[in-house]
């Protein structure tokens, strides 16, 4: 059945292509059912691809499509720059996030492998020219909120399948893995959330929002539950400035409260069952109770055969996911570091791990003054979603490998800062 996956993926392509080179097509209006849309082909492809992420099409027999498909999308996006008017804007933080790369091509040179090297090189750079890409493609309002809100609606169709009993035979392995999944209902979430803000459907808002954020306290996956609460944090940062302070401290007592209130999350949580928010409160929880599951053991093991000693500049681009596929025994099988920030460090040294949180931190500030400076409420509805949705998912780069997730993960806050760029650039 999982050659279903294959066709899937061929399928989808051929769409992909066909509409980036049309000229254009008619949809249904995102504010009123009974108008239409004009939208060009490039942006009927950025639509297309901006609300499909969270389909890997994987394939077990020796065949890896998500990587194919990446490339492909890559090479989509390449090839829709020729047929954009507009030319694809390059921010400070962006600018930042080049020097990221250019320092991942030095850490080529010195890498144990490259081919290993180039694989990682790939997945920092799908986010780049993603963000480019619908920077250059977005000419108005209309299409970007179109991309958001088709985007939306895939994520909640998706939801549903993967509750469904017995879907993987129609879609075996086609969606991405659970953790990706729930790490992509995070921008949905802040974007239903800014839409609350921003529309009259504010109940319809709301529910939406409640919808993308339960799955990660339902199937107790604390990293997702760790990036929809910093992403709530950063909501809260750029909507209200310094009256958030009361907000952040009150999401951040809340989720201490959940550990200890919710069993299954404590017990997830926690080696000892029993524990109480008393023995935290009296400071009687010792590192060794927390259950990272075999993630502090196997981040002591890389760091101390690749980061030690390569402090600055690490062991080479690509050097962690060499060393975990050389040593399968080491790591129980795992070969991937379940953190990108220990990743990073391992490969490339704290050079390569301070300038990609600067590109990140960039583009949050980007977003925040783009908030405060516009008056446009359009601009600010994706500056906002876009600011947010840059920390929430980068925090989850602390305990899962968000980067391998790119197209699931990284494209949906780079997208959203694309097409803040463009409305901000092209509305004002």
């Amino acid at each position: 059945m999982e050659f279903l996956n294959i066709i899937y993926f061929i399928i989808l392509t051929g769409v992909c292509y066909s509409m980036l080179i049309s000229k254009g097509k008619l949809l249904r209006s995102p504010f009123d059912a009974r108008d239409t849309l004009r939208v060009s082909g490039p942006e009927m492809y950025w639509i297309i691809v901006f609300s499909t992420g969270l389909f890997a099409f994987s394939f077990n027999l020796g065949i890896d499509m998500s990587a194919i498909r990446l490339f492909v999308l890559m090479a989509l996006c390449g090839l829709g720059f020729l047929y954009t008017a507009n030319r694809p804007i390059l921010s400070t933080p962006l600018k930042i996030y080049c020097l990221y790369l250019a320092w991942l091509i030095i850490g080529l040179i010195y890498a144990p492998s490259f081919g290993y090297g180039i694989r990682v090189f790939l997945k920092y750079l799908f986010p780049l020219i993603f963000c480019l890409f619908a920077s250059a493609v977005i000419s108005d309002f209309a299409g970007a909120f179109k991309s958001a809100v088709v985007a939306r609606l895939v994520a909640l169709i998706v939801m549903i399948i993967s509750f469904i009993p017995f879907a993987s035979v129609v879609f075996p392995d086609t969606i991405w893995y659970v953790t990706a999944m729930v790490i992509h209902f995070i921008p949905m979430m802040l974007f239903s959330l800014a839409l609350v803000f921003f529309t009259k459907e504010r109940w319809q808002n709301v529910l939406y929002t409640m919808a993308f954020l339960l799955p990660c306290f339902i199937l107790t996956l604390r990293t997702s539950i760790l990036g929809s609460v910093v992403g709530l944090m950063g909501f809260s940062v750029i909507r209200w400035r310094v009256k958030a302070l009361p907000f952040i401290a009150g999401l951040i007592v809340l989720s201490v409260v959940a550990i200890f209130a919710i069993p299954s999350l404590r017990s997830k949580m926690f080696f000892d069952k029993n524990v109480s928010i008393t023995a935290l409160q009296q400071g009687r929880i010792s590192q060794e109770n927390v259950n990272t599951n075999f993630r502090s053991y196997m981040w002591k093991k890389l760091e101390n055969g690749l980061y030690k000693n390569h402090e600055m500049t690490g062991s080479g681009t690509g050097a962690t996911q060499k060393f975990m596929f050389d040593n399968p025994r080491k790591f129980s099988g795992l070969r991937a570091a379940h953190s990108d920030f220990v990743q990073m460090r391992c490969d490339n040294g704290m050079i390569g791990l301070l300038l990609y949180l600067a590109m990140v931190l960039g583009v949050f500030i980007d977003c925040f003054k783009i908030y405060y400076r516009t008056g446009d409420n359009r601009i600010k509805l994706f500056a906002l979603t876009a600011g947010a949705s840059i920390l929430g998912i980068v925090a989850t780069c602390y305990s899962d490998n968000t980067v391998n997730y790119s197209m699931a993960t990284l494209s949906i806050p780079f997208g959203f800062y694309g097409m803040t760029l463009a409305l901000n650039k092209r509305l004002s």
